[in-house]
Order: structure tokens, then C-alpha cells, then sequence
């Protein structure tokens, strides 16, 4: 067993579901939760924790690892508040959606031998619910789960290298990639079909209103387009606030491609877009094929 005791500051879903997926293959012992006191009952009942705390330094007691599992801007006022404070011994990683100020910060924060101490780390899990009753063990499940290491940094050596072996066990496939390029990659397949899956949602809004049929009548195409119109506005204001050029800058891309479209409808140059388009579903399918 990996881990005696874990603490998970913030047992939402993916801290919940995180919670789950140790106890169901037991890599570690006592799993402790922080959170405000009505969630933590909420954990504690879906058997995601055996305990907790609303306060952080309590909850950490005695831990020898440590998720925060919160919104960003969070994490970056626990990482300042903590890493003075917390034992050398205790590793504390993160599962924030932006990573170069996370970095940053715990570079600062945890100072001499940060590199043992912190692991900064992004699962690409979730769901468009929020909240610890949506946690799922098997969430991680085939999810990448990428880890963007501190200056001079081995992610592999010591206990982030347990740690990264446990989100293994859990079913992530794991990868190592630099924080920037993180951010700006993130912008691009997570953030960016965010902002889009919210704006059709809004602008079909205004068009027919709240309570039209939309959904029924658009069929499954409309309904995946829209369905992570509904996550948290909690998590995705930091999202937006850390990672605000990468996802100005592919947003304005966005715009000028959808601009193009609208100026060629009548012309063959929407077809050309189409085949261009074509060609990111047919590469997986080349991969699938050489591999049998």
C-alpha cells in the first residue's frame, strides 16, 4: 500500500471519484476529506472518505500525501499557504486544469527540495455534473492523466513516482509534458470545446428561449454539442482567468475559421474545409489499422 493516510482538499467529483478509486484498489489506507462541513458528510456517506475536516491544516495531519482537488485560483492560495507549513516528508500534488502558475507556485512555495514535495498534475477525467454524488471509481478509466514536472524535476523518482504508479493502477494512461505546453495544448482540446459547447447552448437560448424543445427535436449531434454546456462556471472562471492568452489566441482562431466558413457557403472552398476536416477523424483510424 502506497500511501497510509491521504488527504483530498476538495471532495467534488473528481476528488471524490479520486477517494473511490484508491480504497477500491487498495493503494491507500485512510482517506481523509476537506470541504465545507454539508459536502463532507455527502463524501463520507458515498464512502469517498472515512473522515474529515474543514479546516486544511487539521486535515493534513498525519498524511503522507496530499491532492488538492479544488478550482484553480484555490489551489494557488493553498499551495502559498501550505507549503511553508507542511512536512518534507509529505507529498502534495494537484489535479488543477492549468499547470504553468501551479508550477510557479509550488516552486516558490515549497522551496528547498520542491522537487520532492510537489507534483503538479492534470487528470483529463469528468463529467458535466459536479459534485461528490456523481463520483465514479472507475472515472479515470482509459482518461490521460498528465504530470508537468517543477524545474529539474524526475516525476519518476521518490514518492511522485508512487504516485504517478497509483494513478496507473487507477486506469490513467500517464504522461509527461511541460507546463506551458500543457496550458497551450489544453486550450486547444479541452478549454476550447467548452467555450463553444456554452456559446451554442446561449445563442440557442436567446434564439428560442429556455424551455423550447430543442434538444428533443436537434437530435444526438445537438445534444453532444451541449452537453458540457452545463459544468460548473465555479471551475472554469480560473480555468479562464490562469489560461487567459492560450485561450484568447485559439478562440480569435476559432472565430476566423468559423468567419471563412460563413463567407464561402456558396463556394467551393466549404468543401475544401470539409475534407481538411476529414482528415482528423481518418488519422486514428490509420493508427487502428496498422496496429492490427
Amino acid at each position: 500500500m502506497p500511501f497510509k493516510q491521504v488527504t483530498i482538499i476538495g471532495t467534488g467529483l473528481i476528488g471524490g471519484s479520486l477517494g473511490l478509486a484508491l480504497k477500491k484498489r487498495h493503494l491507500a489506507g485512510r482517506i481523509i476529506g476537506c470541504d465545507h462541513a454539508p459536502v463532507l458528510e455527502r463524501a463520507q456517506d458515498c464512502g469517498a472518505i472515512e473522515g474529515g475536516s474543514i479546516y486544511p491544516a487539521e486535515a493534513i495531519s498525519g498524511s503522507d500525501l496530499v491532492v488538492l482537488a479544488t478550482p484553480v485560483i484555490r489551489i494557488l492560495d493553498l499551495i502559498d499557504r501550505l507549503g511553508p507549513a507542511i512536512s518534507a516528508k509529505t507529498l502534495v500534488t494537484d489535479v488543477g486544469s492549468t499547470k504553468l502558475e501551479i508550477v510557479q507556485h509550488a516552486t516558490k512555495s515549497f522551496a528547498k527540495n520542491s522537487e520532492q514535495r510537489f507534483l503538479a498534475g492534470h487528470p483529463m477525467a469528468g463529467k458535466e455534473q459536479a459534485g461528490v454524488e456523481f463520483a465514479d471509481a472507475d472515472l479515470f478509466e482509459g482518461a490521460a492523466w498528465l504530470f508537468t514536472p517543477l524545474p529539474g524535476q524526475n516525476v519518476h523518482a521518490g514518492l511522485c513516482g508512487e504516485f504517478i504508479h497509483c494513478a496507473e493502477k487507477i486506469g490513467a494512461k500517464t504522461a509527461v509534458v511541460d507546463a506551458a505546453d500543457h496550458d497551450r495544448f489544453c486550450a486547444w482540446i479541452s478549454h476550447l470545446p467548452q467555450m463553444i459547447s456554452t456559446a451554442l447552448a446561449t445563442a440557442l437560448v436567446d434564439e428560442f428561449g429556455p424551455d423550447a424543445p430543442i434538444l428533443d427535436i436537434g437530435g444526438r449531434a445537438l445534444r453532444e454539442m451541449t452537453r458540457i454546456s452545463g459544468s460548473p462556471y465555479s471551475m472554469w472562471r480560473d480555468i479562464a482567468i490562469t489560461n487567459r492568452k492560450n485561450l484568447s489566441d485559439v478562440l480569435l482562431k476559432l472565430e476566423q475559421r468559423l468567419a471563412h466558413i460563413r463567407e464561402n457557403l456558396d463556394s467551393k472552398q466549404l468543401a475544401d474545409e470539409f475534407e481538411k476536416a476529414h482528415q482528423l477523424r481518418k488519422k486514428p483510424a490509420r493508427r487502428k489499422e496498422e496496429n492490427l
